[in-house]
């Protein structure tokens, strides 16, 4: 499978069914009256944090999503069903932005967590719901509002409590096969691994995650090697664990390993390289190593890192190491666990509505275009003389009528409201 940490989605929620138009005729039933019933919501589109889901290779597959629309109202006062909602999941970690504004919606890190990126329309009311003392057969209902949509940009982050970083070969993927049962690729030769590998390390009746993330080099924060499709993982991790070739195997300084890596960091995000580091020297067991360490000690401990001497080979030092991690990690984490499962549910807010606009077509007709007034507008048989009275009604009640008297509207004016024709008086 591949690992596709970042992923751009269409989302449609769906459409609110239209009210009905209906009366009641049947026999023994004197003056039945209206009896539309009300259309039924259209259905959410919502994303769900799902532990079982480990990449958005899904989504990357599959990049538009549409959830079902609300039934319409039926006579006899029989109201439209909702629509189903629709369930995306997404692997916890997952952080939402509209791809279009870049605004951050909602960041997914428990299970359970649900996120509603798109809802569903408001169900027109049908006739029945019009019916008033002085208009006793309504001939007019509402049409169902039409349902949200979205392009979403979904962003993964590891959630790992330990991020193993350093320049590639310098034997992460195999500290993490030490210390854990993840199986990541090993091999000799750069950039062996290509995607982050999770591991869970277990120590006594504690457990953490730890994440191999794929070697950094110089020039990572401006998409040098593979470093930069992953340095987003480090941003979560309570403890970065900074592996270090002591043995200098292939020529390169381990300290100017070291401080290429943490700079690294700093232009990607300044707050990655505060995070709390502690230093793997490995590969003790090949020549030079004890002779580099020496010369290396000095420098680390004056900025007061720790400094563990391993071979990931071999498993020399690795148990003090281990130990080490989960001490730093119980003391940095105050929050739970992550295996704990939410009944949380997060609401997008809405878009803003697009603002109330009036222009003058000519010396007698007036557009008037925005949100508010389709809404307003949008009912069946809208241009019977009873749905034209509900909709002078409408704008009068939300000020419009008296915008546009404001804007220099008079009587006898022809208005173009939302696709209806309407006289100014």
């Amino acid at each position: 499978m591949s690992f596709i940490d970042e992923v751009v989605i269409y989302v449609k929620a769906g459409d609110g069914g239209n009210g009905c138009v209906a009366f009641r005729r049947e026999k023994f039933v004197p003056r039945g009256g209206p009896a539309g019933g009300d259309g039924g919501r259209g259905g959410h589109v919502i994303l769900v944090a799902d532990p079982s889901v480990r990449t958005l290779v899904d989504l990357h597959l599959q990049r538009t999503y549409k959830a079902p629309n609300g039934q319409h109202g039926q006579g006899s006062n029989k109201h439209g069903a909702n629509g189903d909602d629709l369930l995306i999941p997404v692997p916890l970690g997952t952080v939402v932005y509209d791809a279009e504004t870049g605004e951050r919606l909602a960041d997914l890190v428990k299970p359970g967590q649900r996120v509603i990126v798109a809802r569903g329309g408001r169900g027109g009311r049908g006739n029945a719901a019009f019916a008033t003392p002085t208009r006793q057969t309504p001939v007019f209902a509402e049409l169902g509002e039409p349902g949200e949509e979205r392009v979403l940009r979904l962003e993964l982050k590891l959630l790992a409590d330990v991020g193993i970083i350093g320049y590639p070969n310098v034997g992460k993927s195999t500290l993490i096969s030490r210390i854990s049962a993840a199986r990541p690729k090993i091999a000799d030769y750069p950039f062996t691994t290509l995607v982050p590998n999770l591991g869970t390390v277990r120590v006594g009746n504690f457990s953490f995650v730890v994440a191999d993330l794929p070697g950094l080099i110089e020039g990572a924060h401006r998409g040098v090697g593979l470093g930069h499709q992953f340095l987003r993982h480090a941003e979560r991790t309570t403890l970065l664990v900074h592996m270090v070739d002591i043995a200098a195997v292939e020529g390169r300084d381990p300290l100017r390993d070291f401080e290429v890596v943490n700079e690294e960091l700093r232009l990607y995000n300044p707050t990655l390289a505060e995070k709390p580091q502690i230093v793997v020297a490995n590969k003790m067991d090949l020549p030079n190593a004890r002779e580099n360490l020496q010369r290396c000690l000095p420098y680390w401990q004056r900025r007061g890192l720790e400094v563990f001497p391993i071979s990931a080979l071999t498993g020399e030092g690795l148990k003090p190491l281990v130990y080490r991690m989960a001490e730093l990690v119980k003391a940095l984490q105050p929050k739970g666990p992550i295996s704990e499962r939410v009944d949380e549910e997060l609401v997008v807010p809405p878009r803003p509505q697009l603002p109330l606009t009036i222009e003058r077509v000519d010396e007698e007709t007036w557009r008037v275009e925005g949100k508010e007034v389709d809404r307003l507008t949008r009912l069946i048989n809208a241009t019977h003389p009873q749905a034209l009275a509900e909709i002078k009604d409408r704008l009068i009640r939300h000020g419009i009528w008296k915008a546009l008297r404001k804007a220099g509207a008079k009587t006898g004016d022809r208005l173009l409201v939302g696709g209806v024709e309407l006289m100014m008086d």
